[in-house]
């Protein structure tokens, strides 16, 4: 059971790999173990480093409509995949908690353990950025002491975020919470519930 310090070991690796050819083309090439938990966060960090980098390309001004239109269906899909991603998460904790012996008392979380994943997936790329704004030698000094604020803000962020995963997985392993899984149901990239998709074939 990884802690959130080596969930984010794993990201940083992930999204320093991503900035040697900085360029969402690339392919991936993950260091871990097939069908290791760590392999498994990797590829969701993946997702999250180049959909971020999509979201800065789409923003473009001058960005040609044609250009923008793909590049959208890129982030629909990316979407997506992350969601996908996120329940794969979920299934790995479904699976470890499975034989916990519930407390009476146990209760409930707002948010099952892979969307917390996601959450210190995304922080993860947030200092990253906000610690290249606040190194930039470009940029204005006002600037960069803007940055630096907000980024001890992101790590305050990180240490609060970290503390509450930990104590999240360890409530489960005690039994004094019970995990409980509801899919994302996303009409829109369904074909039979997304009335403009379905619309077309009457």
């Amino acid at each position: 059971m990884l802690t959130a310090q080596q969930c984010f070991e794993v990201f940083n690796r992930c999204i320093n790999d991503y900035h040697v050819l900085d360029t969402v083309e690339q392919p991936m090439q993950n260091p871990y173990p097939k069908d290791s938990f760590e392999a498994l966060l990797y590829h969701k960090n993946w997702i999250d480093t180049v959909q971020w980098h999509y979201e800065d390309l789409i923003r473009d001004p001058d960005i040609v409509p044609e250009t923008g239109m793909a590049l959208k269906r890129k982030i629909d899909a990316s979407n997506q995949h992350r969601t996908d991603m996120v329940e794969q998460i979920d299934d790995y904790y479904l699976q470890m908690f499975a034989g916990v012996h519930l407390k009476p008392q146990a209760v409930l979380n707002t948010e099952s353990p892979a969307w917390v994943v996601d959450r210190l997936s995304i922080l993860a790329l947030k200092i990253y950025h906000m610690q290249e704004q606040a190194a930039r030698p470009d940029a204005e000094e006002a600037l960069r002491e803007k940055s630096k604020a907000r980024l001890a803000v992101l790590l305050e962020q990180k240490e609060d975020l970290s503390l509450s995963f930990d104590q999240l997985l360890e409530s489960y392993r005690l039994g004094t919470r019970k995990m409980k899984v509801y899919r994302q149901m996303k009409l829109y990239n369904d074909p039979g519930t997304n009335p403009v998709l379905y619309g077309k074939k009457k």
